[in-house]
């Protein structure tokens, strides 16, 4: 047995999929944390823009993140055999998209192309539905049956 494969953590479906609940949770978490440090508060408490983050956060979920937990969760749970890699609750496919969407946001905040009160409300609008995918993961890990 190899050094590395000695170390080759294995988790159950049920694990990754809290596990996969607990990365949405951040990022979610941490875009809207962003987000609301970036908010231009000097014309007071901007409510119209809250309300249209909140809006567009929850048609981003309605219409596309609802599929794209429900499709993680599903392959997630017809992964064959009991026991996975720890890395395993993203396909290669979403940690490609998920570096892309990092890489965007850090190369936007960094290259001034977009103001950061503007970009702020993006990070707001797309947290949103992050934070409420999360809910669905952690809905199936609480109500969890082994297929």
């Amino acid at each position: 047995m190899g050094r590395f494969e000695s170390h080759n953590l294995k988790v159950s479906k049920h694990f990754l999929i809290f596990e996969a609940a607990l990365v949405w949770t951040f990022a979610g978490g941490m875009l809207l944390l962003r987000g609301n440090s970036y908010l231009d508060t000097s014309a007071g408490f901007p409510w119209l823009n809250i309300a249209a983050c909140l809006l567009g956060g929850l048609i981003f979920f309605v219409l596309l993140f609802l599929k794209i937990s429900r499709s993680h969760i599903k392959r997630i749970s017809l992964l064959p055999g009991d026991r996975h890699h720890l890395y395993e609750f993203f396909s290669s496919k979403s940690y490609l998209m998920m570096v892309g969407m990092i890489s965007m946001g850090i190369f936007l905040r960094k290259s001034g192309i977009i103001p950061l009160s503007s970009l702020s409300l993006a990070y707001i609008t797309m947290g949103i539905p992050l934070l409420l995918s999360s809910g669905l993961f952690y809905h199936r890990w609480i109500f969890y049956q082994a297929t």
